[in-house]
């Protein structure tokens, strides 16, 4: 049969270690036999990354901007570890970091559930959405070390370059430490505050919003204040309307009603809450490999990608000649959401239905007790015994379906 056609490219952001290899595997296996794939290539990998200064990074997000739609595979954030082990010039900023800031949007991340397939939350009996904010805080951050007598300020300026204001941090009279500066923009926290309220009018769901404005009684309050004016001001009645609650609350109890819920609620974090709580939700439904994630920038642009990273130990033992058995499910929806996103924008129903089947074919896959090893001591169904299969072996159990 002939190959279904493309009209518009995907920007297709390649990645490192293991996720790499199942990458290149997946459009192999279950992509490239149906669709005529047609997409605009950066590789996004630790080496490519360093030898291009970073650039290939912010070449990619711009790419996202033109075309609207990307697929992204995990990438390696530096640490001094990853300076020795890839001779890296510097120690690189994280990938998505930089992606979410060009794009300034909103990180979406829902479990991928399966029956069988058991929560460690057994009162978790739909999904939790994660919506995580996209820009600022520790990852756009400056941050140094200082020496014993020094004093850090926190300096503002107007726009003549004259001091308004200088508060000091920390006097380190008694000994070095470090010291950290992050900030946040009203512009980003208002699109971050509609995103999320449109997302919970579309899937009918409640919304939780935390931070810990109690402590942070200026920066933390800020992301307060604006969501309760943009949800005054543009949403209080539709919620009302549907009778959908939206609570804000301090990150400590929102953690608590959560974890005691029943899930189906958007849980809106800041950006290093959601970078943590999305693991801690992605885990506890079954597998970090178990959560699609997409970027949704305010004026339409999405990214999609694997909720988890690079899978590192899995890669050392494939590079070893190890077998393995790596959960590919979160980039095998990394992929069919930008398809269907593709096929949505540009009128193609064959390439949105194709990645519909894609999605069903893998979750029917594990319902029926074939599934890769991180997921076995989860599975449970009557009279279904489930066989674990390495990273290849599952793949094509999923083209068979298919």
């Amino acid at each position: 049969m002939p190959k279904i056609k493309m009209t518009t490219p995907l920007v297709e952001m390649d990645g490192d270690e293991m996720t790499r290899i199942l990458w290149k595997r997946i459009k192999e296996i279950l992509i490239e036999p149906y669709v005529a794939l047609k997409t605009e290539y950066y590789d996004l990998g630790l080496p490519e990354r360093d030898r291009t200064q970073d650039c290939v990074t912010e070449e990619s997000a711009l790419a996202t901007k033109k075309y609207g739609v990307a697929v992204k595979c995990a990438t390696i954030t530096p640490n001094a570890q990853r300076m020795t082990e890839y001779n890296l010039h510097q120690m690189w900023k994280s990938p998505n970091g930089t992606i979410r800031r060009i794009l300034d949007g909103t990180v979406f991340r829902a479990p991928i559930l399966c029956k069988g397939i058991k929560s460690y939350i057994p009162g978790w009996e739909q999904p939790i959405v994660l919506a995580r904010h996209a820009y600022g805080d520790v990852y756009n951050n400056v941050e140094e070390q200082a020496n014993k007598g020094e004093k850090v300020y926190l300096v503002i300026e107007n726009e003549k370059g004259e001091q308004v204001r200088r508060s000091l941090v920390h006097d380190f009279s008694a000994g070095a430490g470090v010291v950290q500066g992050v900030h946040n923009c009203d512009d980003s926290i208002r699109s971050f505050a509609h995103s999320c309220f449109r997302y919970a009018l579309e899937q009918n769901i409640p919304l939780y919003f935390a931070t810990k404005d109690t402590i942070s009684k200026t920066y933390d309050r800020r992301f307060k204040d604006i969501f309760a004016e943009v949800y005054e001001s543009d949403y209080q009645k539709a919620f009302e309307e549907k009778g959908l609650e939206y609570l804000y609350t301090l990150i400590d109890d929102a953690v608590a009603r959560i974890v005691r819920s029943k899930g189906g609620v958007l849980w809106a974090c800041k950006n290093y809450d959601g970078d943590v709580m999305s693991d801690m939700v992605a885990t506890a439904y079954g597998s970090l490999g178990m959560m699609s994630s997409v970027l949704v920038s305010p004026d339409g642009k999405y990214e999609y990608e694997a909720a988890h990273g690079t899978v590192t130990r899995h890669y050392y033992k494939y590079r070893a000649g190890e077998q393995t058995s790596t959960n590919s499910v979160a980039t095998i929806f990394a992929w069919t959401g930008a398809l269907k996103k593709r096929g949505e924008l540009d009128g193609n129903e064959e390439l949105v239905s194709f990645a519909e089947r894609l999605e069903r074919a893998t979750v029917t896959t594990i319902e029926e007790g074939e599934m890769t090893g991180d997921l076995i001591s989860l599975y449970f169904r009557e009279g279904i015994s489930p066989k674990k299969l390495n990273s290849e072996e599952f793949l094509y159990a999923i083209a068979k379906r298919l």
